[in-house]
């Protein structure tokens, strides 16, 4: 099975970067500011009306940052992991706290639990979605309980209303890993402006819009957003761009906590502020090609990924397909003729209870998570973004039957 020379390989993933961000990026550096400033600021406010159903605009953010009318505030971070950190730190999450998040996600999602000292308490998903089982989440809750992560896996929304009907009866705070889902919906209302106590974007190279890294942490509670700003530049009082830019003496501050560097520069937000404007065009072109897909690929023996509740929208940040268990190939020999053929692919992911440092730590085994489990042993990501063209996806679609033999 061999690819034809002529064709290159279509990569399981590209950003789509246009003259805007670079005209953007090149202004940042011309400006003689290109850490943490203005652009950072006017991204954080986008951010906010772009949530709050504004279109993104160059008008100047207001002085504290990202603060919407409705009292939505949107702190930029070099990445989603430092988000979720500084969301946790700020709820005072810390040694003797659990946390309760889903196997079935990237390790970052548990790690900053751990940053904090806290343990975390892996559950299932449920097979259908392949998001956390909020089921799972109540049968886990002990007193220790401090907090529940949801993933909205792949950007499809995960159960909120379920989740966050848990939290409430329970007493504990509920923190969005949405580093999958811009812009996704959960019965009508964008995932960013529920009531959870915070919620966590991711800009990753591959996410469904792109600083390179970065992320947003965006949050209703004043107090948090408070902290998370503090601490998310070693815990000082006043950040740079306030000391360097004012017109009188003003170069003294205060470390009040030891915080982090977790702040996100003006050159990556320069990238943000376009990208945002192009974030539903984006998810158009992915919902696009996710249909076409699903398509070409009903009569193979795949299962399909799972689809939004009606009306609500999906940005495909992943196409995730699993396969049926009479296929007659395996997953990764599956994913071995797709390679030979000249298309890139992933597998998302890997659970938890199977890498080594969660596994030890807390006696996991693959028996307690029977649907990450199966999903994990079934599944591939195929290729799906913004920049494909038409042909790329016909490429897609023509290796998967041929290493399926349909």
């Amino acid at each position: 099975m061999n690819r034809p020379s002529e064709l290159p390989f279509l990569p399981f993933a590209l950003p789509e970067i246009g003259e805007e961000e670079i005209a953007e990026v090149v202004d940042t550096l011309r400006s003689g500011w290109v850490t943490t400033g203005p652009k950072a600021r006017r991204f954080e406010s986008d951010f906010v009306a772009f949530l709050e159903g504004d279109a993104p605009s160059p008008r100047p953010s207001p002085p504290d940052g990202g603060e919407g009318v409705a009292g939505l505030e949107a702190i930029a971070v070099n990445s989603a992991t430092a988000g979720l950190h500084l969301a946790l730190e700020a709820l005072g999450i810390g040694p003797g706290d659990e946390v309760i998040t889903t196997t079935h996600t990237f390790t970052a999602t548990a790690e900053v639990v751990r940053y904090l000292g806290a343990d975390v308490v892996l559950v299932d998903i449920d097979p259908a979605t392949l998001n956390i089982d909020p089921k799972a989440v109540e049968a886990a809750i002990t007193p220790r309980t401090r907090c529940v992560v949801p993933v909205h896996y792949a950007g499809l929304a995960a159960d909120m209303q379920a989740i966050l009907a848990i939290a409430r009866r329970h007493g504990l705070k509920v923190v969005e890993d949405a580093a999958h889902a811009l812009p996704t919906t959960h019965r009508g209302q964008l995932v960013g402006t529920l009531a959870s106590d915070a919620t966590v974007f991711s800009f990753y190279a591959n996410k469904t819009i792109t600083t390179g890294e970065g992320g947003m942490l965006v949050t209703r509670d004043a107090a948090l957003a408070k902290r998370a700003r503090v601490m998310r530049l070693h815990g000082m009082s006043r950040d740079a761009f306030d000391r360097f830019t004012a017109t009188t003496p003003s170069w003294y501050y205060e470390i009040v906590a030891p915080g982090f560097k977790y702040n996100l520069t003006d050159i990556a937000a320069a990238l943000g502020i376009h990208q945002l404007k192009k974030a539903r065009a984006f998810a158009e072109r992915r919902a696009a090609i996710a249909a076409r897909f699903d398509a070409a690929f009903a009569d193979l023996p795949l299962r399909m990924p799972p689809l939004p509740l009606a009306g609500d929208r999906h940005p495909w940040h992943l196409y995730v397909v699993r396969l049926a268990d009479d296929a007659g190939i395996e997953r990764d020999r599956f994913i071995e003729r797709l390679f030979a053929l000249g298309i890139g692919c992933s597998v998302h992911y890997i659970p938890l209870h199977l890498h080594p440092y969660w596994r030890e730590r807390y006696g996991l085994r693959p028996e307690q998570f029977p649907h990450s489990q199966h999903a994990y042993e079934r599944m591939l990501s195929l290729p799906l973004y913004s920049k494909m063209s038409d042909a790329d996806v016909e490429r897609v679609i023509a290796a998967v039957r041929q290493a399926l033999g349909g």
